[in-house]
């Protein structure tokens, strides 16, 4: 079995996140505000930021401007936010972590399903390193 590539790997993360709750409160956040970034595809590139292991926004932003199969997948029309953009998005995420505290442990509870030994055996790293 092959390993998935970053784009197959969006893609699984984009179509099971349990998001619409969160969608529908930063869309109403907006409300007659300005769209020229939306609030799904500002959403959608940061999940891509987290699969692609981005550790800021301009690797993000660069790997968008690299990649038209990316700003596609995210829902942008050929464009890439600007800075400020991702910083406003970011800030209005951050006063809903309820609801996405919420979401990740639906995703729990859903693997708890799959897997009905999820959970009951784990193990730590508790080296200074990383390994």
């Amino acid at each position: 079995m092959q390993p998935l590539g970053d784009l197959e790997r969006l893609r699984l993360a984009l179509e099971s996140m349990p998001d619409e709750e969160l969608m529908r409160v930063l869309h109403c956040h907006r409300a007659k505000g300005r769209n020229d970034y939306p609030v799904r595809a500002m959403w959608n590139s940061v999940l891509a930021g987290i699969v692609f292991q981005h550790d800021g926004v301009e690797k993000l932003r660069r790997e968008l401007k690299r990649s038209g199969q990316l700003r596609e997948m995210c829902r942008f029309d050929g464009f890439v936010p600007p800075p400020w953009a991702y910083t406003r998005f970011l800030l209005n995420l951050f006063k809903q972590a309820s609801l996405v505290d919420a979401m990740f442990d639906k995703l729990v509870q859903q693997l708890r399903e799959a897997l009905p030994d999820y959970g009951e055996h784990w193990a730590m790293d508790s080296k200074a390193i990383a390994s």
